[in-house]
């Protein structure tokens, strides 16, 4: 007899928590973003007065230490009128640390701790299942439990709730982290910018959900893990080499710039085929501006658009095809 649906989720909890491959794959979307932010934290550390004024005795160094004092605006974040920050920053320019700025951060170290992530919610997504085809065990689910539909959405949500959580708690942890470091330091924080980096966590989080959920539906499709890995390196390589081929102007089509664009609320690419013969000749104007922005809705469209065919394959052929 087949168990309630909230019986199955519990299974499949417990399922997921005994697959050890997938548990280290899910530590590992824990341990490395906590890396990657102490390495930040060192790295951006404030320099000692005595590294300070070694990088500065050069004369252009302090030249530019004194345009800095007198125009902070022009050289500091945006909303910065304090010239305090101006000797560490033109420190940094001469060879010294640069000091942390949180909003680069989010082009920086919070889309790499993103790209981790991402990366190992896919490949939780497809361990998690391959492992029950590897051995065999699928067959024995079927017979507790022998509407396949039911044990397809089951195990999807199990993944999708686990992978979605986990990703958007890693990240805002991340993302507070930076915000606590840059308090600790009395670091300016532009206005904005806090609300823009939890809004990234979000996105990023439902994107992570998304990436277990596509991993999880290719192996249902293929019914191997190896074959998943494979197909997700192919499309990998395929963009780039579509890239390379065709140029710039097929950019707007592969997976990586419209992932970007979601994760950060917007992706930018030169298409030059958008760009009129006569601006090649010499003749400039608005109209030879071939830079083009993806928004986040757009790239989202495009990927939600590849995971639902993926889905779909992926059920009907679970649906269909003998299990051995």
């Amino acid at each position: 007899m087949s168990a309630s649906i909230p019986g199955q989720l519990r299974v499949e909890v417990t399922r997921l928590r005994w697959r050890r491959a997938v548990l280290l794959l899910l530590v590992a979307a824990v341990v490395l973003p906590a890396l990657l932010l102490a390495g930040t934290a060192w790295g951006s550390r404030p320099m000692t007065e005595a590294e300070v004024d070694a990088l500065l005795a050069d004369r252009y160094a302090q030249r530019e230490v004194t345009r800095c004092e007198r125009r902070p605006e022009a050289y500091l974040e945006i909303g910065t009128d304090d010239p305090g920050p101006c000797r560490e920053l033109i420190a940094g320019w001469y060879g010294g640390r640069q000091p942390l700025s949180v909003q680069n951060e989010l082009g920086d170290g919070v889309l790499a701790a993103s790209t981790l992530v991402l990366l190992l919610l896919v490949l939780a997504g497809t361990t998690f299942v391959g492992h029950d085809w590897n051995t065999g065990s699928m067959s024995n689910q079927l017979l507790f439990e022998p509407r396949r539909g039911r044990v397809w959405a089951t195990k999807a949500a199990t993944l999708v709730l686990v992978a979605g959580l986990l990703g958007t708690a890693v990240l805002a942890a991340y993302w507070s982290g930076l915000l606590g470091l840059a308090a600790s330091r009395d670091l300016p924080v532009p206005d904005g910018v806090v609300r823009d980096g939890f809004e990234q966590v979000l996105r990023t989080g439902a994107l992570g959900a998304a990436a277990a959920l596509a991993g999880y539906a290719l192996t249902m499709l293929f019914r191997s893990t190896v074959a998943t890995v494979g197909v997700l390196f192919a499309l990998a390589v395929a963009s780039g080499a579509l890239l390379g081929i065709v140029g710039q102007s097929s950019a707007r089509w592969t997976p990586p710039l419209n992932v970007l664009a979601v994760v950060q609320d917007g992706a930018s690419y030169y298409d030059e085929s958008s760009v009129p013969p006569e601006c090649f000749a010499g003749q400039g104007g608005p109209e030879c501006d071939g830079e083009r922005t993806i928004s986040a809705t757009d790239g989202g469209l495009y990927l939600g658009t590849g995971l639902l065919v993926v889905v779909v394959a992926s059920v009907v052929s679970f649906r269909r095809r003998d299990v051995p």
